[in-house]
């Protein structure tokens, strides 16, 4: 029951070049960082992410787009990675863009054992009816596009269908965890965590606290240690090593 592992390059080692990883976080908020450069020491590329988002230049996923480890992203927000940007309009990188409560929603099924369902987000547009660019060649010009998606009425009113997401392997990071994987998030870090380790065949968690089992209160938890197959706890300097995505500042009043 215990599944705490040594380190970082020791929970990544069997993750091998063209999987599929769900990857935690929004923004900077969240991510499993030491996972992620953990993953980029280890040199597989050819991946496939299911992330809101790609974090920034340098950071978080960022890294794996750099080093060009990212074949393809299934997301929802890519407004702050400029690379990200760069490789998609130059066919660098397929991006199947994805609306937000939508791709929650995936993550969650894919947990969850259902395959598929319906939604009314997207109905009428490019996310039923196709054609949303996933992928541009050098010159601009569309080469793969979304296909379209079964679209069934009920009680009169559309919906259409998505179909759930099954990660290979699933990345995510917690403020307190135990041994037995059961975890804890804390504030906004709750956030596309929780459903990442729902979907990940094999989910790794890293901790910035890891305690014992029993110590959590069950009431507590937020992600259940059945979700969760690796823990590696974090070291003080790795649990406060966190980056703010934009810091706005004020001009200090005369006096203060």
């Amino acid at each position: 029951m215990d599944k705490v592992v040594a380190s970082a390059a020791e929970a990544v080692a069997d993750i091998e070049s063209g999987m599929t990883l769900a990857v935690g976080g929004f923004g900077l908020c969240g991510i499993p960082a030491v996972l992620i450069e953990a993953l980029l020491e280890a040199g597989v590329d050819d991946l496939q992410a299911v992330s809101n988002n790609c974090g920034v230049d340098e950071w978080g996923l960022g890294r794996l787009l750099q080093e060009r480890r990212l074949r393809r992203m299934i997301s929802s927000y890519v407004g702050e990675n400029r690379e990200f940007a760069r490789q998609y309009l130059h066919g660098e990188l397929e991006v199947e863009l994805t609306p937000q409560g939508t791709l929650a929603e995936r993550m969650r099924a894919g947990g969850s054992g259902i395959p598929a369902f319906f939604t009314a987000t997207g109905v009428g547009s490019q996310v039923a009816e196709g054609g949303l660019p996933w992928r541009y060649d050098t010159e601009g010009n569309v080469i793969v596009a979304s296909p379209a998606k079964e679209v069934r009425s009920f009680g009169g009113k559309d919906y259409v269908m998505e179909e759930a997401i099954v990660a290979d392997f699933a990345l995510v990071r917690a403020w307190k965890g135990d041994r037995h994987g059961n975890l804890v998030y804390r504030d906004s870090a709750r956030n596309f965590n929780p459903l990442a380790a729902m979907c990940g065949r094999v989910t790794i968690a890293e901790v910035e606290h890891l305690v014992e089992p029993g110590e959590i209160d069950p009431n507590q938890v937020h992600t259940p240690g059945v979700f969760v197959q690796r823990v590696v706890a974090l070291t003080p300097e790795q649990a406060t090593d966190k980056r703010i995505e934009k810091r706005t500042v004020r001009a200090r009043e005369e006096g203060n």
